[in-house]
């Protein structure tokens, strides 16, 4: 790649979607596939997974969850079994009619979501409350075909996520793993990617079909918009009844399961790109970062034998506790790396010249704005820990400040809209309940209902509804989303 081609040419306040996707191709983290609607996910996009997947599934271990895989192919008869599933993706659903030159005698599915596939096994699996609680949990792609516009991570075709099932004794039961698993997606969104969320539950008309209760993680972008950063539902009985999950009690009386489902996708990568990279490039929390550290030496033909030894000794040092990398290119000059490196989202880069190497130093740089500090040698492991950290620090609080500054309150149809439409971010108001108030609004604006509070006995924000003007019953945050 040529000096020229390193640079990001577009803008991240002034075209936020060129910008992004400039950014995605550039820093090699995907590419976009010949069919429209799905992308080739390049070894360093996949590699930012891979860190969050560990994380996630880590918990979700400890947890009492067991990762399993199922059949990418639903039967036709049993998607029909739930009604609002088929109802609820039917628009999206891609369809198998042949294998090979045969018709097949029943048209399959390609899985937009795993419900109906792995609930008739749960049924099969519990028989006894001492079978409760299970939990299963999978890594896969799925298919929804949506016509909307191939937006890498957020908006494809084909998406890489994880969805987890479990089936439950009682609905009191089934709640509890619903919230625990939305605080894992909360936990990895804040101590992983150093994005702050909102925790909210979707109004009825726009929850997971079948679905008690749908929870959701929100995470605000810079651009103003929202992103469904994960959700997880209280599906109560309804799969249970359709599916026949059925269990003995302790008394020996037969009784309906309570089921959940929770999923996090690749969005989350999207998200984790839009928020903290800048017009350099990707920038990337330390966690997450394939290569977290990178040792450049800088020398003149004197001095180069003593300080490419000496970098060379400190990126093996460092090699040991973090992704560390040194890079010692001839071909290329510091610059030309510099700017490689900040396009590709390292962390920290270290700097080493004659003058580090003789005064016993390492000179740090951090990603996000170019603050540079000097580290002794000695105990240099630790003054790396420490700035590593900095780094994540900063990149919370920028997200933490863009969120807290665009949080606002607004009554009244004109008022809602005109502070969406010049500020972006989230507006709450007094909501009657009613569908068809959301409509007034995302018919003008494309703003949506994205979350309700949690606590459903909290008192509304206002009195009345802040469309309508009849009688509130919910704060209803509005925003545009991706």
């Amino acid at each position: 790649m040529s000096e020229q081609e390193l640079g990001i040419t577009e803008s991240k306040a002034h075209n936020p979607g060129e910008w992004y996707a400039e950014v995605v191709q550039k820093a090699g983290l995907a590419d976009y596939a010949p069919m429209g609607g799905f992308i080739v996910t390049r070894p360093r996009g996949y590699a930012i997974w891979e860190r969050l997947k560990e994380h996630l599934d880590g918990w979700f271990k400890q947890t009492g969850v067991q990762n399993a895989y199922f059949p990418m192919f639903i039967p036709e008869s049993y998607l029909e079994r739930e009604k609002d599933i088929v109802e609820g993706f039917d628009p999206e659903v891609a369809w198998v009619t042949h294998g090979g030159h045969e018709e097949l005698e029943e048209r399959l599915a390609v899985r937009p979501t795993s419900e109906s596939i792995i609930t008739p096994f749960i049924a099969e699996w519990v028989r006894s409350y001492r079978d409760l609680p299970l939990r299963v949990n999978q890594w896969c792609s799925v298919v929804r075909w949506e016509a909307t516009e191939t937006k890498p991570f957020f908006r494809t075709k084909e998406f890489l996520w994880q969805e987890g099932h479990t089936a439950h004794a009682t609905h009191e039961d089934a709640w509890e793993e619903t919230m625990t698993r939305l605080h894992q997606y909360e936990r990895l969104y804040e101590e992983v990617m150093a994005i702050p969320g909102m925790l909210g539950r979707k109004p009825e008309h726009d929850k997971f079909p079948g679905a008690h209760t749908t929870t959701t993680i929100e995470a605000l972008m810079p651009d103003g918009k929202s992103v469904q950063a994960g959700t997880s539902h209280h599906l109560g009985t309804s799969f249970a009844e359709a599916f026949d999950i059925t269990y003995t009690d302790e008394d020996e009386n037969e009784r309906i399961a309570h089921t959940t489902s929770w999923g996090l996708s690749w969005r989350a990568l999207g998200a984790l790109i839009m928020t903290h990279s800048d017009d350099q490039g990707l920038v990337l929390p330390p966690a997450l970062a394939p290569t977290q550290v990178v040792v450049v030496p800088i020398w003149q033909a004197e001095t180069e034998e003593s300080v490419r030894e000496y970098a060379a000794d400190l990126a093996a040092e460092l090699d040991e506790e973090f992704r560390a990398e040194l890079d010692d290119r001839d071909e290329r000059n510091p610059g030309f790396k510099f700017n490689e490196h900040e396009l590709n989202g390292v962390p920290l880069r270290i700097e080493i010249g004659p003058n580090e190497v003789e005064d016993s130093e390492a000179t740090l740089v951090h990603r996000p704005d170019g603050e540079t500090e000097s580290a002794d040698r000695e105990g240099i492991v630790g003054s790396v820990d420490e700035a590593l950290e900095t780094v994540y620090a900063k990149l919370y609080a920028a997200a933490e400040e863009n969120l807290e500054e665009n949080v606002r309150e607004a009554h009244g149809r004109g008022e809602i809209l005109g502070t969406i439409g010049q500020h972006g971010g989230y507006v709450k108001t007094g909501w009657c309940g009613d569908e068809d108030c959301e409509a007034v609004i995302k018919d003008e604006i494309a703003a949506e209902i994205v979350m309700l509070p949690l606590d459903t006995e909290e008192e509304p924000i206002h009195d009345t509804c802040g469309i309508c003007g009849e009688d509130a019953t919910e704060t209803a945050y509005f925003a545009k989303s991706y």
